[in-house]
């Protein structure tokens, strides 16, 4: 019922009839499948190890019965479907590669291993798309692409990125008065808010202060994205696709939905380039240049 890495190094369970081995096989792909269906962390690893040598240890069993002058050792094709199997479920195929070379110091198996795991990466990877690990990271809210993007896209939040310097005016202010508070070049976008205090659009400044607009009539006229912002919890990742959604170069960042006080403001080009610099500094740490 746990994970298995107990019963994996245990060679008397392979030396079992193929019967009990088969039985074990399939108690335990009902255990596995209990436990994670009812929230349980954990278990995938060895878990797909045990299972996957189980497996292996039965195709070495039916091919041995299918051509019976072909003698195979069942342990090795046990190491070849435990890898193979982990891979699928876990990913990491030099990962295995490496555990099979130290488990059996069989650079001959190794190889097999090696050819094994390949197929298995690359039939996942058409069939399903990524690893059932990896599929359990996505149903979690993660985006997962590769070693580099695990964590530091969480935490690089609109709330890490936001200027909170934003110029706020209300949006009852006529173009006017808009223009002597905030004077072209000073700033591309103003926040406006209504008498509460709380986001009520994007004021484009060179649009207020162009010839076209009467200088009579209130911003609220000329509001832009009255009902798009961004929230401090959001990622870099949300915060690219709310901009591609609203093809809006800036949005204003509101503490909650609810209150849409705004807290700050966050454009399109700034968070692009906060996910570059952070992209090239987690390359880097990787290639051991930092």
């Amino acid at each position: 019922m746990s994970s298995g890495h107990g019963a994996l190094f245990l060679a008397s369970v392979l030396d079992q009839p193929v019967r009990q081995v088969a039985l074990l096989l399939v108690l335990k792909v009902i255990a596995s499948t209990v436990s994670l269906g009812s929230g349980f962390r954990g278990g995938l690893f060895f878990a797909s190890l045990l299972l996957g040598s189980l497996g292996g240890h039965l195709f070495a069993a039916g091919f041995d019965w299918l051509w019976p002058n072909h003698a195979v050792d069942p342990h090795a094709f046990a190491i070849i479907g435990m890898s193979a199997l982990a891979v699928s479920v876990i990913g990491g195929p030099l990962t295995m590669v490496f555990i099979a070379l130290e488990t059996t110091g069989d650079l001959w198996l190794t190889t097999v291993v090696l050819v094994a795991v390949i197929i298995s990466a690359q039939v996942t990877r058409e069939t399903f798309g990524y690893s059932f690990a990896t599929w359990r990271f996505h149903l979690r809210g993660e985006t997962i692409r590769s070693a580099a993007d695990v964590g530091w896209l969480r935490d690089l939040t609109v709330g890490r990125m936001m200027r909170r310097d934003m110029k706020t005016v209300p949006a009852d202010t006529t173009i006017a008065a808009f223009r002597e508070a905030v004077p072209l070049g000073s700033t591309s976008q103003a926040v406006a808010v209504d008498e509460d205090g709380r986001y009520a659009g994007i004021v484009i400044v060179p649009e207020a202060h162009s010839a076209e607009q009467s200088a009579d009539v209130a911003v609220r006229t000329i509001l832009h994205h009255t009902d798009n912002f961004l929230v401090p919890t959001m990622t870099v990742r949300e915060a690219v696709i709310a901009f591609d959604r609203t093809e809006a170069e800036a949005l204003a960042v509101v503490g909650s939905p609810i209150s849409r006080l705004p807290v700050g403001l966050l454009t399109e080009a700034h968070a692009l380039r906060r996910y570059a610099e952070e992209s090239e500094l987690r390359r880097r740490e990787i290639l051991g240049e930092v």
